[in-house]
């Protein structure tokens, strides 16, 4: 059993990205870490530091229910994407280091997930 995102355009060909929910978990420590704070920190994660004190364009991918949660707008998943995007770009492509290579293949997966939500204007979906 997993979580799958997908864009809610009722097409099974588009692009989703799907993990285990212990991979996803791997995945949103790992993201926090990018953005500068420890996820095991913030409410919701065992911490008591609030999610307002922390400044992430992340900030709905990561503090998100692993599953039936709501699902996040197409302007949410806009605004997601330059950060992204500039996870990409500052982490070199061929790095064969495994804990940066496999969240970085997750980013990337990502980002073609939310152009997508975000060019056909609907919502991201978890799933």
């Amino acid at each position: 059993m997993g979580l799958v995102l997908f864009p809610g355009d009722d097409d099974v060909a588009s692009p989703d990205i799907s993990w285990s929910y212990s991979g996803f978990g791997m995945f949103r420590k790992w993201l926090a870490q990018a953005e500068g704070f420890t996820l095991a920190e913030m409410d919701g994660f065992g911490g008591d530091r609030q999610w307002c004190s922390v400044s992430t364009a992340l900030a709905p991918l990561l503090n998100h229910p692993d599953d039936d949660g709501p699902n996040l707008a197409p302007a949410q998943c806009e605004a997601m994407l330059p950060r992204l995007e500039a996870i990409l770009d500052q982490h070199q492509p061929d790095d064969s280091d495994p804990d940066f290579r496999r969240p970085l293949e997750d980013v990337s997966q990502l980002v073609t997930v939310l152009r997508f939500c975000v060019d056909k204007d609907v919502e991201l979906i978890f799933g």
